[in-house]
């Protein structure tokens, strides 16, 4: 069954002469076929399988004219010949050849040109690797080292410029640091660090700005200091505080059932 309906096409737009084909001996042997596995069209789900059914022939194509094709040869070549590859002008190329190849061959790539890159380096690298990009311009690169470092090495990170960034921070960074965050510009972040405090912390936040961290503390501060939220500017406040405060004058005796 065909991918797709379009006639076959090589990257460059020009029709597919199988012919003048090098590999045009595969054809009789079933291991090539126009439109669904040939190394010459455009589309790079065809070539996949056309390597996928000849592996052997990755080699001799990781100089290809064609990106997507030196791109998918570099799954399949042999890892000897992949260290050039870090230098093609085009980051696909790039990356699948650092995935393949020793760490201390690949730690370049973290100031690669292209974010993408860096992206796929920091999803593969170790602490001591990451330690060099947690100043990365690039905000998602960051973020992706936010969620991989140990969580006491985050210390550097409690102030990134992006409020994503501080938010997985604030997730990871060891309970002894969180008053560290508990001051952040940013509501997401601070409702972050109060649901992770213990109820006898939360104080700080009672006359937060934002409605989402004083309903926190009416919800889990101690019922004892509840009593100012019952008149809180929000509904959710107030309820929360009330029902709360309700429910420990009922334990206590003072309200009847």
């Amino acid at each position: 069954m065909k991918d797709d309906i379009d006639e076959a096409r090589d990257w460059l737009g020009h029709e597919i002469d199988c012919s003048s084909c090098p590999h045009l001996e595969l054809k009789a042997a079933e291991r090539c076929r126009v439109q669904h596995a040939c190394v010459n069209d455009r589309y790079a789900r065809r070539i996949d399988r056309f390597f996928n059914w000849n592996p052997e022939l990755a080699n001799s194509c990781i100089g290809h004219s064609h990106f997507e094709v030196r791109a998918i040869a570099a799954k399949h070549a042999s890892i000897f010949l992949l260290p050039p590859l870090l230098d093609d002008p085009e980051e696909t190329v790039r990356w699948n050849a650092a995935r393949r190849l020793p760490k201390r061959l690949v730690l370049r790539l973290r100031t690669d040109v292209h974010r993408e890159v860096r992206i796929r380096i920091a999803s593969v690298l170790d602490d001591a690797e990451l330690m060099p990009m947690i100043a990365d311009s690039d905000y998602y690169v960051r973020l992706v080292i936010a969620r991989r470092i140990a969580p006491s090495l985050l210390g550097r990170m409690i102030d990134d410029s992006e409020p994503e960034v501080r938010r997985v921070v604030a997730r990871r960074i060891p309970r002894e640091w969180l008053l560290r965050m508990a001051g952040d510009p940013d509501a997401a972040v601070r409702l972050e660090i109060a649901q992770r405090m213990a109820p006898e912390q939360l104080s700080r936040f009672r006359y937060d700005p934002d409605w989402r961290l004083r309903y926190e503390v009416a919800s889990r501060i101690g019922a004892g200091e509840i009593a100012d939220l019952t008149e809180d500017s929000d509904g959710f406040v107030q309820d929360m505080a009330r029902s709360r405060l309700t429910g420990r004058l009922e334990r206590s005796g003072e309200i009847p059932r």
